[in-house]
């Protein structure tokens, strides 16, 4: 146990002092990499800081993975291919912090960065069934597919439900990914389990790094790189544990179930689905007296309990837990709704 105690410690710790350290360079010299985020030029409705504010968060976040994952992983295709899905994000996510990039360009863009792991071989074989059994996804095909919506999904879900507020993003990624780790540790016996103990803990690390600059008052935003950044590793992590989806679709319930009640609303409402706007949850939570750090404190504390749950229910109770998060949810926003009109 002290073995693989040590085994997430260390990697978990160069991360953070990575990310850390690096990301106040990137603070000091957004400038003139250009990506300030100056809400006097950025008239988006979703747009709730007042000053300008550096966007290049995926910048630390990318490179304390890339170099604890090269320190501490054994090089095989898997990681490499990791790594370079990774690296499209960073370079997505560092071009839309500059030029604010076409949302179905970004989403293309996140295909491509996922297909790289899909195509070394990461793929999801099977699902548990939560009424008994399991899905059979064994096909190739069929088996790739899956995994491709999945990490997609993962990366503009967290994106779209988990970045809005300072801090909130690192934290629920941090709670997310020792999570995982956790479940990891469980099948620990299993040395395959291993290399997914050091990308959780790399992940945590790396985004536990970042906080410290990105709680309130934020000095720098996750941008679009650090939140799909934060999908794509977790959603990785999640195939790799014994394809344990189930757990991070419970652990991340607020903000999945949020983005999924915003999307039907735009839908509904006849707007596109994937442009931004001020009706998440956590504007509402915003506009209803809350402080951005209440805010955050509410996703981190809520994240960390469904992330304790998750760890002790059965793929039954998860499905329970999710339909029961989604209906108080779903009247949480309603109410909200109509107590600010």
């Amino acid at each position: 146990m002290l073995k693989i105690t040590n085994l997430l410690f260390i990697p978990l710790s160069i991360a953070f002092l990575i990310s850390y350290f690096v990301t106040p360079i990137v603070i000091k010299y957004a400038k003139l990499l250009k990506i300030m985020d100056d809400p006097k030029k950025n008239k988006h409705p979703k747009v709730i800081h007042t000053k300008p504010i550096p966007r290049g968060g995926g910048i630390p976040i990318f490179l304390s993975i890339l170099v604890a994952s090269l320190i501490f992983i054994p090089i095989d295709k898997h990681l490499v291919s990791i790594l370079l899905g990774a690296f499209v994000i960073f370079v997505m996510g560092f071009l839309d912090d500059r030029y604010n990039l076409n949302p179905y360009l970004r989403i293309g863009l996140g295909f491509l960065a996922a297909i790289i792991p899909i195509a070394s071989g990461i793929g999801i074989t099977f699902l548990t069934n939560p009424l008994g059994g399991i899905f059979d996804l064994s096909n190739p095909i069929i088996s790739d597919i899956f995994a491709l919506v999945w990490i997609v999904f993962m990366m503009n879900m967290l994106n779209m439900g988990a970045k809005g507020i300072d801090g909130q993003l690192s934290g629920v990624t941090v709670i997310s990914a020792l999570t995982i780790t956790a479940l990891s540790f469980y099948y620990s016996t299993d040395i395959t389990q291993w290399p997914v103990i050091l990308i959780t803990g790399i992940t945590a690390g790396a985004f536990l790094g970042f906080l410290p600059w990105h709680k309130f008052p934020q000095r720098i935003m996750p941008g679009y790189g650090g939140a799909t950044l934060a999908g794509y590793m977790l959603a990785i992590a999640s195939i790799l544990s014994t394809t344990k989806v189930g757990t991070l679709i419970v652990v991340l319930g607020i903000p999945l179930i949020d983005t999924g009640y915003t999307i039907v609303r735009r839908v509904l409402s006849g707007k596109s689905p994937v442009w931004g706007d001020r009706g998440h949850l956590h504007h509402k939570l915003l506009d209803s007296g809350l402080s951005k750090r209440q805010v955050s404190q509410i996703y981190w504390s809520l994240t960390a309990i469904l992330g304790i749950l998750a760890l002790n229910l059965n793929s039954t109770y998860k499905l329970y837990t999710i339909i029961g998060v989604s209906l108080v949810l779903g009247g949480l926003i309603l109410w909200l709704t109509y107590r600010s009109k």
